[in-house]
Order: C-alpha cells, then sequence, then structure tokens
C-alpha cells in the first residue's frame, strides 16, 4: 500500500512539488525559528547607546560610501585579533546598527576599535588624502565630504524610523536632531562616527597599549 503511495507521489509533478515544498518551508522554519527568537534575545552592553544626530550622519555616509567593502567591524576571537585590535566583537555592541557593519572584508584595517586612535585632525587629513598620512595606502579619498552638509530634517526623520524599530530615542532626542547637525559637513560626521568606534561599547577595555603607527594601514 505504502509503495502505491510513492508511485502515485512519483508520476504526478505537482503532488512531488508541493510535497517538497511542505517540507522544505518546515525545515526551514525548523532552522530559522531559533535563530530569530535568539536575535530578539540580544540587549544592548553597558554603555551601547543609539548613535547622536552627528554620529548616525557619519554612519550613513560611511554606508554610502561603501566603508564597509574594504574594513569590517568585526574582530574574530583569536589572539592575533585580539592582540592588535582590541576585545573581540559580540552581539550586544551592534544592536543599534542597521544594518551591522561586522563583515570579512578587509582590504584595509578592522575598525571596530578605532575610536581615538588617532586624532580627529589625522583623521580628516587621512579622508581628504590617505596618502598623506599613510603613503603606502591605496585608498581612495573623499575631499567631497568636506564641501556637502548635513541635513538635519533628514536625519531627524531617519531618528523617527529608528525609534519606530525600537531604539530609545526620546522626543527630545528627535526634536534637537537639526541643531545638533547644523553647519556641520559629512566630513565632519563621519570623523565623529569613526571616533566613536570601540569607546562606549568594549565589553571589556583591554590593558593599555601605545598608539600604532600609521603603518598599520590607518582609517576607513
Amino acid at each position: 500500500m505504502a509503495y502505491r503511495h510513492f508511485e502515485f507521489i512519483e508520476k504526478h509533478v505537482w503532488t512531488l512539488g508541493i510535497l517538497t515544498a511542505i517540507m522544505v518551508s518546515i525545515g526551514g522554519l525548523a532552522e530559522i525559528t531559533p535563530l530569530f527568537i535568539e536575535a530578539n534575545k540580544v540587549q544592548p552592553a553597558e554603555g551601547v547607546k543609539p548613535y547622536d544626530p552627528l554620529r548616525l550622519a557619519g554612519r550613513d555616509v560611511y554606508v554610502r560610501e561603501g566603508c564597509y567593502l574594504c574594513h569590517s567591524q568585526m574582530i574574530r576571537a583569536l589572539r592575533f585579533e585580539t592582540e592588535r585590535y582590541g576585545h573581540y566583537s559580540t552581539a550586544s555592541e551592534s544592536v543599534y546598527d542597521r544594518p551591522f557593519q561586522w563583515g570579512s572584508k578587509r582590504t584595509g584595517p578592522d575598525l571596530a576599535r578605532v575610536g581615538g586612535k588617532y586624532s580627529d585632525l589625522w583623521q580628516r587629513l587621512h579622508l581628504m588624502n590617505p596618502r598623506q598620512v599613510v603613503p603606502q595606502s591605496n585608498m581612495p579619498g573623499y575631499p567631497w565630504l568636506s564641501l556637502a552638509l548635513i541635513d538635519g530634517k533628514d536625519i531627524q526623520k531617519r531618528m523617527e524610523v529608528l525609534r519606530f524599530l525600537g531604539d530609545p530615542y526620546t522626543d527630545a532626542d528627535i526634536k534637537a536632531a537639526p541643531k545638533a547637525v547644523a553647519g556641520k559637513t559629512e566630513m565632519d560626521a563621519l570623523v565623529a562616527y569613526l571616533q566613536g568606534l570601540g569607546i562606549d561599547n568594549e565589553p571589556q577595555k583591554p590593558a593599555a597599549a601605545p598608539a600604532a603607527p600609521a603603518s598599520d594601514g590607518g582609517a576607513p
């Protein structure tokens, strides 16, 4: 009797296709559902807060210019990684990143802990023309960022959307956004974003180490 059922399924393509789709869906749900449940359990690490308006604008510039294509923000739990970059990355650091910037491509160094490693001036020179501070760099320059002003109303709308998605922005935070970025350029915003990476959200501060020379490739 069972053989006849299998024979019927094998001879009727639509029946086979529908049953295959059902089984694949069940298997997919069994694998994916636990991941969604675990993702919703992730809580912000101590010190992790939503991006302020200027850093939020800088993060958008970072994504728009494709910095993530050459720089990851994901330090692996391997000794040679943590000795160079600092504490390994955790999911709780990236709860307010949409999309997260972990990545795996490293044409340039990882930036998860780059905040404060170089001065604001160094970052600006590096973004204007990387070879001013890192002669062997193959990174392109971004001089136009110093001319483009941040749109405060646009940042305000972005914060409203992020609050809808769960970021704890208050009405006061959103109302103050245009003033916070008034007169600021995209260069200002990107530097502010970079200088905050790893400053307030590092799970465990490693022992202080001397600053690495610029020859390690620099920031994005």
